[in-house]
């Protein structure tokens, strides 16, 4: 074993020190101060080595979002833990934008399950709240099936009158009927070697109930004013967000159609019950503005990320497009803020409502979350009370008494009463 010999300086040079050794500048301090010192030589560098990642990472996004031809934020919230998992999402819906959004556990497992039910022919029944997702699912089980290159065709029957329902669905030859100048294949037809997406199905009428139930025994349509059926090759999967099968048990609904629609059933979850799935909702929500609106990508900052993942969001998905739109709009380019999203914080919102002074807290609550609903029925049904009282799950009579107390109206019934005493009648 050799002894390490230091090195011997060459004439002229001063001599090196060790390779540890603290080297001390002329006019540094002793001791502690150069102990203070190599630490913050040492401990830049690392401030470095954190700021590099986020800053490539950021740049890759940019690139990104440039190849599809969407604008960067001209200004990115600071990099947080929220926000990477934000850029993250918004990461996958450049890469995969045709995607379906399953971060979150349950929306995975259900994904699996709608898998295998793409893998054979059989119908499916996809039950669950407006807005959950249902003909996303629909399309994900289109486009894993052997009928992938066929035509998805998808149609609400709740939006369809009933008058042109059947010709719209079955078909019609010219002459069938009163304007029928020419004839028309159909939708089960038009969907042929592909899937048909039945959407809002509960709204289907009885009349249209049996004739449904006959193409799916015997695989073929009679057309209106037809004399032989048609045969047709479809994979029907239909949606609904009422509970078929209590509907069927209370006869509003063909309980033999039911089994033969529920072969595979799936049911969509509210989104507050799958909470990981909104970063990435909103990513894709917000790319697709950007692309709309030919504008900049707008971005929420932390306070706002944590303010959509706070949020109960009764109107699930879509509830959640129409808040980002509105504060994409709001923000005007810079960062979109809490604010923006008219969102309260929840603890905050629970406290005022529960305080002992009122003691109604939680009756308050039910009332304005059903008043909510009521109005988001109203909407989606563009202000038919009959659907929005069946979507709601209760009678129209009800839904107008309803809304009458929301208007702040007396109701019929107290009308009525105030009419009797007059010696008037109750009846209308």
């Amino acid at each position: 074993m050799q002894e390490t010999q230091p090195e011997r300086p060459e004439d002229g040079q001063p001599a090196r020190a060790p390779a540890r050794a603290l080297a001390r500048a002329p006019g540094a301090g002793t001791g502690a101060e150069a102990f203070a010192q190599a630490g913050a030589q040492t401990a830049a560098p690392a401030a470095d080595e954190t700021a590099a990642p986020a800053a490539d990472e950021t740049a890759e996004l940019v690139a990104a979002l440039a190849r599809q031809g969407i604008a960067a934020p001209a200004c990115w919230p600071a990099m947080s833990p929220l926000q990477r998992r934000f850029r993250a999402a918004l990461r996958t819906c450049l890469s995969a934008p045709d995607a379906a959004i399953a971060e979150d556990p349950a929306s995975r497992a259900l994904l699996a399950e709608a898998g295998r039910a793409a893998a054979s022919s059989v119908t499916v029944l996809i039950e669950g709240p407006s807005g959950s997702g249902k003909e996303v699912l629909a399309r994900h089980i289109h486009a894993r099936s052997s009928r992938a290159r066929g035509p998805f065709v998808a149609v609400n029957c709740a939006a369809i009158p009933e008058a042109m329902l059947e010709s719209l669905l079955f078909g019609h030859e010219r002459g069938a009927f009163t304007g029928a100048q020419g004839a028309s294949i159909g939708l089960f037809r038009a969907a042929d070697g592909g899937t048909l997406f039945l959407d809002e199905l509960g709204e289907l009428p009885g009349a249209l109930q049996a004739k449904l139930l006959r193409v799916i025994q015997e695989r073929e349509v009679l057309p209106l004013g037809a004399l032989r059926p048609v045969p047709v090759d479809v994979r029907l999967v239909t949606a609904t967000n009422r509970d078929l099968g209590r509907d069927a048990a209370e006869g509003r609904f063909r309980e033999d159609l039911y089994w033969r629609l529920a072969v595979f059933p799936l049911k969509t979850l509210p989104l507050a019950r799958r909470p990981g799935d909104i970063l990435p909702l909103a990513a894709a929500f917000l790319l697709r503005f950007a692309r709309q609106e030919q504008a900049r990508l707008p971005v929420p900052d932390d306070c706002a990320l944590e303010a959509l993942l706070d949020h109960d969001f009764p109107g699930n998905a879509r509830e959640l497009d129409n808040r980002l739109q509105r504060a994409a709009i709001l923000a005007g380019g810079a960062p979109i803020a809490r604010g923006h999203l008219g969102l309260e914080p929840r603890a905050a919102g629970l406290v005022a409502d529960a305080s002992p002074r009122s003691g109604e807290g939680l009756i308050v609550a039910v009332r304005q979350r059903e008043a909510e609903a009521i109005r988001e029925a109203i909407a989606a049904t563009g202000g038919r009370k009959g659907l929005a009282a069946a979507r709601l799950g209760i009678s129209e009579r009800t839904l107008r008494y309803k809304l009458a107390a929301l208007a702040g109206r007396p109701r019929a019934s107290q009308q009525g009463a105030a009419r009797a005493a007059r010696g008037g009648s109750a009846l209308q």
